[in-house]
C-alpha cells in the first residue's frame, strides 16, 4: 500500500507523539522511583558504635527500576562485638510480608556460610511496634561463631517491615557475641545485644525509613 504525502506525515506525527508520551511516563517513573535509604541516625550511636563507610553497598537491576542500599553499624568491643546492617529494597511492586520475611531469614542463614552455626531450634518469632510507628516481624536465633577457636555464643535477629511512605522494603539484621571464652570468661553479656534489640535506645527501633 503506498501512503500519500499528508497520510505519512500524520504517521509519523502519531509515531512521534507515542514515544513523546512514552518518554514522559518512563521519566515520571524514574523520578518515583527514587530509593529512600533508611539508616540509623548518628544521635543514636553512642562512642563504642559507629557506621562503617567501607561496608556500605547498593545497586540496581532492571534499568534501574530495582534498587537496594545497605548500610552496617558496628560495635567497637572486641571482647563482645556486634553489629547491625539496615538493608532498603526498592522494587517494581513493594513484597509482601511473607515474602520480605522469608527473604530475611534466607539473609540470616547465608551467614551460616561465615563459620556460623545458626540453631534452627531456638527460633522465636514475634511482632511489635517501632518509634516510627511501623509495626514489625523479627524472628530470633541463638548460634555459635566458629570461624576461630575457641567458638563464642551469638545472637542474631531479622527484623523487617514495609514501609508505605517511601515505598520500600526494610531488612535489619543484628548479630551481637554474648561470651568471651577467648579470655576464658564464661559470664554472658548481652549490652550490646540489648542495645540491638532495646525500646527507647535501641538501634534498630530507631531505623529512620521515611
Amino acid at each position: 500500500m503506498i501512503l500519500k504525502g499528508g497520510e505519512r506525515e500524520n504517521r509519523i506525527y502519531i509515531i512521534i507523539a507515542v514515544i513523546i508520551i512514552v518518554v514522559i511516563i518512563f521519566t515520571i517513573f524514574f523520578s518515583t522511583n527514587t530509593l529512600k535509604k533508611a539508616f540509623i541516625e548518628d544521635s543514636f550511636l553512642d562512642d563504642s558504635w559507629f557506621e562503617d563507610i567501607i561496608e556500605r553497598r547498593e545497586g540496581s537491576q532492571l534499568f534501574g527500576l530495582e534498587n537496594w542500599a545497605s548500610f552496617t553499624y558496628k560495635n567497637d568491643n572486641l571482647s563482645y562485638p556486634a553489629y547491625v546492617t539496615v538493608t532498603s529494597i526498592k522494587l517494581l511492586f513493594m513484597m509482601n510480608e511473607e515474602d520480605l520475611l522469608e527473604k530475611t531469614e534466607d539473609t540470616i542463614k547465608r551467614i551460616s556460610e561465615q563459620g556460623i552455626f545458626i540453631d534452627i531450634s531456638s527460633r522465636i518469632s514475634d511482632k511489635r511496634e517501632l518509634k516510627n510507628g511501623h509495626k514489625t516481624t523479627y524472628v530470633i536465633y541463638d548460634g555459635n561463631d566458629t570461624s576461630e577457636e575457641p567458638s563464642e555464643r551469638i545472637k542474631i535477629i531479622g527484623e523487617t517491615w514495609n514501609c508505605g511512605n517511601s515505598g520500600t522494603s526494610i531488612i535489619c539484621i543484628g548479630v551481637a557475641q554474648v561470651t568471651d571464652n577467648a579470655s576464658n570468661n564464661s559470664k554472658i553479656n548481652i549490652v550490646n545485644w540489648e542495645r540491638i534489640i532495646g525500646y527507647q535506645n535501641g538501634l534498630i527501633y530507631n531505623v529512620k525509613c521515611h
